[in-house]
This record gives structure tokens, C-alpha cells and sequence, in this order.
């Protein structure tokens, strides 16, 4: 028997190996993790794309009933009672120094916090949550600020610029101790 011949299958059996082939390369890979992926919320401020992770926001909501507090830093718009907490808001176009066009009432509020801070964050609009690839974030782009820049993770390949969300929570300019100096 020639051995080219022997090594021949029957073209079901030979189907059915290709089948089974194209599945094993089409499946998802069984050790991939939540760690692989990102799971952000999209915003708008200034006509521009930011996102914050997911796993630091705790809801969006309507901007509603802003009270603004005298002898504060222009960033900090003001406070609102969300079910009975006040919280601070801040205007990340004020703290980046991105122009500004005004509050309406179709601004909308983030809610980020970390273990000592819970915060508002002003934004233009909420666009939309999706997941991104960590490994697909590329540094700062040397158009945005030096403020912008420090609180940046990355920016993705579509230019939006993932925020540090703890970063910002912690910035000295965010954080106000109280302290008895007597």
C-alpha cells in the first residue's frame, strides 16, 4: 500500500477533525479573567471622551438641587443631598482647566469614592459603559495638561482617556482635613 494513501481519511471523518478544529480556535480562552478586561463608564466633558472604571463609580444621577458654597475653590460647584448624604461636587473642567459652558439641567453627576472619599463629579453627559483591554491603554498625549495628565490611566486607541478615579479623590486640592491647630 502506497503511503501516501494510508495516511488519507474519509472525507466525513476528515470534516468532522476540521469542525472540531475551527471550534477549539473560535473558543474563548479558559484562563481569561475579569483581571483581562476593564470595565469603565464613558463621559463628556468639553466635547471630550473620558471614562472612569467602573469599579470606583457607584451610580450616575440627574443634577439636581445644587446649592454652591461660598468661599470654596472655583472647582468645587457646590453640594447636593442624594437621600439624605451631602455631597460635594466637583467640576472636572474647572479642575482641568477645560473650558466651561455653563451648568443646565442636563448635566449629570458620577458618584466615585474609595475607602475615605465619596464624591460628585459634574459631567456634561454619561455616553455609555463598555469594556476595554488594560493592555490597549497608551500613555498621556502631550496635548493634554499637566493637571489631566496626572490623573490619567491611559488613553485608548478611539482617544478616550481613562481617569484615575483614586487619584483624583486623593489630590491634596480634593482633600480637606479638619484639624484643631489649638
Amino acid at each position: 500500500m502506497d503511503t501516501d494513501t494510508q495516511h488519507m481519511t474519509d472525507p466525513v471523518t476528515e470534516r468532522e477533525i476540521l469542525k472540531a478544529r475551527a471550534l477549539e480556535l473560535a473558543r474563548e480562552p479558559a484562563d481569561k479573567t475579569a483581571a483581562d478586561t476593564l470595565e469603565v463608564v464613558e463621559f463628556e466633558l468639553s466635547g471630550e471622551r473620558y471614562a472612569f472604571e467602573l469599579a470606583q463609580v457607584c451610580e450616575v444621577c440627574a443634577l439636581r438641587e445644587l446649592t454652591p458654597v461660598p468661599c470654596t475653590p472655583d472647582f468645587l460647584t457646590g453640594i447636593v443631598n442624594l437621600r439624605g448624604e451631602i455631597l460635594a461636587v466637583i467640576d472636572l473642567r474647572k479642575f482641568f482647566g477645560l473650558p466651561s459652558a455653563g451648568i443646565t439641567q442636563l448635566n449629570q453627576i458620577i458618584i466615585i469614592e474609595d475607602s475615605r472619599t465619596r464624591l460628585g463629579i459634574l459631567v456634561d453627559s454619561v455616553e455609555r459603559s463598555l469594556t476595554i483591554l488594560p493592555g490597549s491603554l497608551q500613555p498621556a498625549l502631550p496635548t493634554h495638561t499637566d493637571v489631566r495628565a496626572d490623573y490619567l490611566r491611559g488613553i485608548t486607541g478611539d482617544r478616550l482617556a481613562v481617569l484615575d478615579a483614586a487619584k483624583i479623590l486623593s489630590h491634596p486640592r480634593i482633600i480637606v482635613e479638619d484639624r484643631d491647630d489649638t
